[in-house]
């Protein structure tokens, strides 16, 4: 398959994964990676509980992300209103479907939540939901340590069918 050539939106457990994989470089030079202002205050929380080797450094985050948006309550206003079940993402996901859902361009999202996964079916944004590791697949790099389970394209695969099939008997 070849690799994604629009903009990769991120979340903070992707942000994570990656520096625990020492794979971000490689996602960053390859794809236009950008994250929202929420994703990047969380990536960065709990910083001083961390290994050396997993802390995060602030000013290489942002150098390395391609754009860092900002998200106004008029944007999370409208999330809201075209899916009410944003409410109850975790606040930098909130943010990240909120600017997704502003722009008109071919993005694609990288988040492992299932609850994030679900806000994407529910949208018919399915095909917009790509795996960690797909993504690093499709440009030739392979993380080591592995990947946890979740960032698997396998799983990925497996969970967002799994969703689908609830949300077929789930009206809205």
């Amino acid at each position: 398959m070849a690799s994604h050539s629009g903009p990769l939106l991120v979340d903070t457990n992707a942000i994570l994964e990656c520096h625990r994989t020492a794979s971000w470089r490689a996602l960053t030079q390859r794809y236009r990676t950008e994250a929202v202002e929420k994703c990047v205050e969380e990536t960065l929380t709990g910083f001083q509980n961390r290994r050396p080797e997993l802390q995060i450094d602030q000013v290489e985050l942002r150098r390395s992300l391609a754009a860092v948006h900002a998200v106004a309550d008029a944007d999370l206003a409208q999330a809201l209103a075209r899916e009410a079940r944003i409410v109850d993402l975790d606040p930098g996901e909130k943010h990240l479907w909120a600017h997704a859902l502003t722009r008109a361009d071919a993005w694609v999202l990288c988040g492992p939540d299932a609850s994030s996964l679900r806000i994407g079916i529910r949208l018919g944004l399915r095909d917009r939901l790509v795996s960690l590791e797909g993504l690093l697949n499709d440009i030739g790099h392979r993380s080591n340590p592995q990947l946890k389970v979740q960032y698997a394209k396998r799983w990925h695969e497996a969970k967002l069918s799994d969703l689908a099939s609830l949300e077929t008997g789930i009206s809205r």
